[in-house]
C-alpha cells in the first residue's frame, strides 16, 4: 500500500471540529448583540388598563399587544407586594372606585436577555419611588421587593425621555404602566374574578427573533465545516466498501489506496494484508490442485501401457477407467487454469454474446434458440464469459435436450436465463450442484453424468464478475439457470 499522506488523528479532528463550532457559534452571538440595538418592551400604562376594565372590551395599546378581558373563577395569587405592585393596584382601585385588596396581579416578563434598562428621576410623592433607592427602571434597585427579591415590572414614568435616543413620539407622563405579560384580575362580589392581560400571540418576540437569528447565522457559518468534515470521513469508508467489492470479485485487485489519519491508514494496512494472505492462500490451493492433478498423469501412462498384458474382458474395463480418471485430470487442470488466468476486461455486449454461441450449438445439431435479446453492455473477461455461456447451453441440452437462452435487464443488473425441458434437480440439490465434481445425474458414466466441474465454473466465474448464478426449477416443467451480472 502506499501511503499518500497522514493526517491527523481522527479524535483530534473531531475535537478540532467541535472547538471550532463553538467559537463561531459564539461569535454570530456576540456580533448579533452588539451590532443590533436591543428591542424595547411592551408597555401598558395604567389608563389603558382601566380602561379595559372599565368597558370590557379590547383595547389597543399604544406600545403592546392588544389587552383582552376575560371572566374566570380562579386567579393565581402575584404574591408579596413590593412598594411599586402596591401603588399600581392602588392606582387601578382608584380608577375603577374598587380596593386594592380585590385586585391581584400576576407578572411574567420571559427570559431577561434583552429587556432594557430604563433611567428614571426620582418621583417626589408619598409612596412613589422618590425615596432613596427608588430607581425605577426594571434593572435598578427599586425594580426589586427587597435584597434578593423577584423582578417588578412596574415603572412610574416612561423614559428615556423625548429628545433621548429611543424615546417614543409624544411627551413624557407620570403615568404608572407595566411592561411583559401579566394578569390583573379583580375579584367580584360572586368570588369570580374579571381579568385583563395581553392579547396571546403566536408571533415570535424581538428577543425570541433574535435567538432564531444566532441560530441560523451559527448553521449557515458551521454547514459548510461539518459537510467538508462529513465528506472527508465518508471517503474512506466508501473506499472501503468499494475495496472489499472489487476484493469479492477478483482476489488479485489493486491494494487499497488512501491517505487521511492515523487510523484510517492502519485499517486500510491491515485490510490489504488481508488481501494479500487471502490471494497467497487462494493461489496456494489453485497451485496444489493444479500440481497433483499434473503428477497424476504419469502413473495413469504407465497404468495404460501394463494393461495391454491383460486378458481383452479386463483390459476394456480398465482402459474405461483410465480415460474417465484422465478426462477428470483434464478438467481439474481447466479449472485451475481458467481461475489463476489474469482477467482482461472489456465492453461486451450480452445479447451478441449468448447469439454466438446459440448458433455454435444449433450449427452441431442442438435444439437451442434465443427468444428475447436486450442489448446490453457490461465490462467483463470475454473468453471466462463465453466459457459461462456455454457451459449452460451444453448442460441444458445434455439434460434437457432444449436450449432456450433469453437476456435482460433489471434494475442495475443484467440478467442471462437458460432454460431446458429436462427433469429438474430435486430441491436439496440446487445449491449442491455448484461443488467441484458433485453429480446430480447418479451414474458414473461421463457421457451422461459429466465431470461435475461445468455448474462450478459458472458460479466461480459470475462471481469474479461480482454477480452469482442460480438454478430452479420450472413450474411447466425443465430447469432454469439465472445469471446475474452488474451492469
Amino acid at each position: 500500500m502506499s501511503q499518500r499522506g497522514r493526517g491527523a488523528p481522527l479524535f483530534m479532528q473531531a475535537l478540532g471540529l467541535v472547538t471550532l463550532t463553538l467559537v463561531a457559534a459564539q461569535l454570530i452571538a456576540i456580533a448579533v448583540i452588539f451590532t443590533l440595538p436591543p428591542p424595547p418592551p411592551e408597555l401598558y400604562r395604567l389608563s389603558e388598563i382601566t380602561r379595559a376594565l372599565k368597558t370590557g372590551q379590547p383595547v389597543q395599546p399604544r406600545d403592546g399587544r392588544a389587552l383582552i378581558v376575560q371572566t374566570r373563577t380562579k386567579m393565581p395569587s402575584g404574591g408579596p407586594d413590593s412598594p411599586r405592585r402596591a401603588e399600581f393596584k392602588a392606582g387601578i382601585g382608584r380608577a375603577i372606585d374598587v380596593a386594592p385588596a380585590r385586585i391581584e396581579i400576576v407578572t411574567d416578563n420571559g427570559p431577561r436577555f434583552f429587556v432594557r434598562r430604563f433611567k428614571s428621576d426620582r418621583i417626589d410623592h408619598p409612596g412613589g419611588s422618590g425615596g432613596p433607592g427608588g430607581r425605577g427602571g426594571p434593572g435598578g434597585r427599586g425594580g426589586h421587593s427587597g435584597p434578593g427579591g423577584p423582578r417588578d415590572q412596574f415603572i412610574t414614568r416612561e423614559l428615556p425621555p423625548p429628545g433621548e435616543r429611543g424615546a417614543r413620539p409624544g411627551p413624557a407622563r407620570d403615568e404608572p404602566f407595566i411592561f411583559g405579560d401579566f394578569k390583573l384580575g379583580v375579584r367580584q362580589s360572586d368570588g369570580g374574578w374579571v381579568v385583563v392581560e395581553p392579547k396571546p400571540s403566536f408571533r415570535f418576540d424581538s428577543w425570541q427573533q433574535r435567538v432564531l437569528l444566532i441560530l441560523v447565522l451559527s448553521m449557515l457559518a458551521v454547514a459548510p465545516l461539518a459537510w467538508l468534515f462529513a465528506r472527508r470521513l465518508a471517503e474512506p469508508i466508501t473506499a472501503f466498501a468499494e475495496a472489499a467489492e472489487r476484493l469479492g470479485r477478483d482476489p488479485r485487485a489493486a491494494p487499497l489506496e488512501l491517505s487521511g489519519s492515523t487510523e484510517v491508514m492502519a485499517a486500510a494496512n491491515a485490510f490489504n494484508m488481508m488481501q494479500e494472505r487471502l490471494r497467497r492462500y487462494v493461489e496456494d490451493r489453485t497451485a496444489m490442485i493444479g500440481a497433483i492433478a499434473h503428477d497424476l498423469r504419469t502413473p495413469l501412462t504407465r497404468m495404460r501401457f501394463r494393461i495391454e498384458a491383460t486378458p481383452d474382458e479386463v483390459r476394456a474395463k480398465l482402459a474405461a477407467d483410465i480415460d474417465q480418471m484422465e478426462a477428470m485430470i483434464s478438467a481439474a487442470l481447466a479449472f485451475v487454469r481458467d481461475t489463476t488466468r489474469p482477467a482482461e476486461r472489456t465492453k461486451l455486449e450480452l445479447a451478441s454474446l449468448l447469439e454466438s454461441v446459440v448458433d455454435e450449438a444449433a450449427e452441431t445439431g442442438g435444439l437451442a434458440t434465443v427468444e428475447q435479446a436486450e442489448k446490453i453492455v457490461i465490462e467483463g473477461d470475454p473468453i471466462a464469459l463465453k466459457r459461462l455461456v456455454v457451459n449452460l447451453v451444453e448442460n441444458a441440452l445434455k439434460y434437457g435436450q432444449v436450449a432456450r437462452g433469453r437476456v435482460c435487464a433489471e434494475g442495475d443488473m443484467a440478467i442471462i436465463e437458460i432454460d431446458d425441458d429436462g427433469p429438474g434437480i430435486p430441491p436439496a440439490e440446487l445449491d449442491r450442484v455448484f461443488e467441484p465434481f458433485f453429480r446430480g445425474e447418479p451414474s458414473r458414466n461421463r457421457e451422461t453424468g459429466g465431470i461435475g466441474l461445468g455448474l462450478a465454473v459458472v458460479r466461480s466465474l459470475a462471481r469474479a464478475h461480482g454477480g452469482d448464478v442460480t438454478l430452479a426449477n420450472r413450474p411447466e416443467g425443465g430447469l432454469r439457470a439465472c445469471v446475474r451480472l452488474p451492469i
